[in-house]
């Protein structure tokens, strides 16, 4: 099986790193990246959500995401995946460029690969559950059926 590795944003395939720079539209706003998106959503306070939307960098937006100074939100496990897959397909569909690099994957298995993370990314091992690439592989297949 053909697998592709992404993380950096500067790397082959960085587009898909909710790090890169495509900017979505979801809920009425414009958000700079889809870690952006994600990162908010973990909070229902408004004030917080906000203020991670207009942070400029989606590293910024990804510390101020794991800031336990804010209340996150009792249901964050049980949707954090959804939340995630939304923000994917939305980048995915407002960017049709995108669209066609992840439809040119063609059935390849995509992996974010990092040390740094074995719940969205493989662990950098290969132990890793690789969320974020299993998602991107079911966007695949959505976009293809359309």
């Amino acid at each position: 099986m053909n697998v592709i590795n992404f993380y950096l944003v500067s790397d082959a395939f960085g587009e898909f790193s909710n790090f890169a720079p495509f900017p979505i539209f979801l809920d009425g706003k414009r958000w700079p990246t889809s870690e952006h998106y994600f990162q908010a959503q973990k909070f229902h306070d408004l004030v917080a959500q906000e203020a991670i939307r207009r942070t400029r960098s989606p590293f910024r937006a990804a510390i101020m995401g794991r800031d336990r100074k804010q209340k996150l939100r009792s249901d964050w496990e049980a949707v954090k995946v959804s939340i995630m897959k939304r923000a994917v397909i939305t980048k995915f569909t407002q960017h049709q460029e995108l669209r066609e690099l992840l439809l040119s994957t063609g059935e390849a298995k995509l992996v974010e690969h990092t040390f740094r993370d074995s719940y969205w990314g493989d662990g950098g091992d290969g132990t890793g559950r690789n969320t974020l690439g299993q998602i991107l592989m079911q966007v695949r297949e959505e976009l293809r059926a359309t």
